[in-house]
This record gives structure tokens, sequence and C-alpha cells, in this order.
């Protein structure tokens, strides 16, 4: 039996015998409405489930190790238990005792929120994004765009080999200095790359030229890869591709592209 299981426990039997020498010493007292609606405020209090904090972290749709040999587990597990986990603490604190807003909502405003919203909850919905858009090896070289898509793709970039290319040169180092993400985001003249600092992306307001939609996500931080690349980031971000989900990245561009609005996450 859990801890809380325990403490629900001990409460309930305090309360049923308080409520038991209650009803005894004031039998003769108080009238049997009296007594009954005590004892239903008991039950009330005992039945209240504790506060549930608002956002939490996904379980991913994959073991740890499912996408070895390009990331490994131990970046995995340590990115999705702790880094992923301390976002959702603090995006959590940052919001105790206010409104609950869902995740993608929290992000359109979230620098005019100030700096807890905008890092702690940009970061809990950008990695419940980037877990989701990714797959074992085996299932991820079966997936491919959709023909809609693939004619987006074409449109922007010229093909999926040059689309790749052009987001290989932008979480390069040399142009996205430090940490940061880089995007594909269907935006009002079709689709754009866009990087962007730190655990801002495209959903908020001001971070570019205009509110954007990301269909596809690179975390290129270095605890995404430090302990099997190091200081190799070039590798990290092309071995990526063999990871890449284009099931689920259709699926999201086919979302944003009919309801004109960002990608729901799990969390």
């Amino acid at each position: 039996m859990t801890k809380l299981s325990l403490a629900l426990s001990a409460v309930a039997v305090g309360s049923v015998s308080a409520f038991s020498m209650t009803m005894q010493a004031q039998t003769g007292t108080n009238s049997r409405r009296d007594i009954l609606q005590q004892g239903a405020a008991i039950a009330t209090a005992v039945a209240a489930p504790a506060a549930a904090n608002a956002y939490a972290v996904p379980d991913l749709n994959y073991p740890f190790e499912a996408l070895e040999p390009f990331i490994d587990a131990p970046t995995m597990k340590i990115h999705h238990d702790k880094h992923h986990a301390t976002y959702v603490a603090n995006i959590n604190k940052a919001t105790e005792g206010k409104d609950e807003v869902d995740i993608l909502e929290l992000q359109l405003n979230a620098l005019e929120a100030g700096p807890a919203v905008r890092n702690n909850g940009g970061g809990h919905y950008n990695h419940a994004f980037f877990w989701d858009e990714m797959a074992p090896p085996d299932q991820a070289e079966k997936s491919k765009p959709s023909a809609e898509l693939e004619e987006a793709i074409n449109k922007a970039f010229g093909s999926l080999d040059e689309m790749k290319a052009a987001f290989e040169a932008r979480a390069a180092p040399g142009a996205l200095f430090g940490s940061g993400w880089v995007w594909i985001c269907a935006s009002s003249d079709g689709l754009k790359l866009v990087g962007t600092p730190n655990q801002d992306n495209p959903l908020m307001k001001g971070v570019a030229d205009e509110v954007m939609f990301p269909i596809l996500g690179l975390d290129v931080w270095e605890h995404a890869y430090y302990l099997k690349y190091q200081n190799r980031r070039p590798e990290y971000v092309s071995n990526w591709w063999n990871v890449v989900n284009w099931d689920k990245v259709s699926e999201n561009f086919a979302y944003v592209t009919e309801k004109k609005a960002g990608v729901p996450v799990r969390g």
C-alpha cells in the first residue's frame, strides 16, 4: 500500500471514529438532520482527491534504448526523466494557484508571461513534441512524407534532401550558437526553416516575424547529445534523420494545415 493510500485510510478511519463518537455524544441534543449533514461533510472531505499538478512528463512511446544506435539509452533516460521533468516541475510551480491552461495555449503569450513561463512552458511543450516525432530506426525507415507534405517540401526547399541539408546547416553550431531548437514550420507562406534560442519556439508571439506552427523540431541543447557525440553536433543532427517518424510529421502537417493551430502534445 502506498503512503497516499495509508494516509487516506488513516484519515478515513479517524473521521469515521470521530463521526461515531460525535453521534453518540450529540444524539440527545442534535436532530437527525444535523447528524446526517455532519456525516456528509466528513465523507466529502475524505473522498476529495488531492490537488494534481496541471502538467506532467508524458511516457515515451518506446523504450529508452529504442533509438539506438543513433540516440543512446543513457541520454534518453536523463533527457526525459531529468531535464524534461525539471521543466515540468518549474512550470507547475510558476503557474501554481492560477487557472489551468493547456500547454499549447500557454505558448502564444509566453514572452509576455515572463522567463519562468517562457523557459519552462516552452521546455515542456518542445520536449513533449520532440519525443512523439521519433520512432525506432526500423519503424522510422518505413515511414515517409505524405504526398501533401512532400509537395510542400518540394515547393519550399526543392526536395527532401535539400530540406535536410538546409536544416543541418541551420542546426550547425556556427548558425545556432549555444542552446536551442531547429524547426520546420507551417507559415502563411508555406513551410519555413526556423532556429530558436533556448526553449523558445515559433508558436510564441514575438519569437519570429509571425506565429508559425512547427511540424518537425530538433533539440540541439548539449544535453540532447553530449554523452554520445560530445562536441560533434553535426554528426548528431545528420544521424537524427534515422529516427524521424515521417508518418507523425505528416500527421502534424495535416493537422496544422487544417486547424491553423499548433500541434497538441501529451502531458
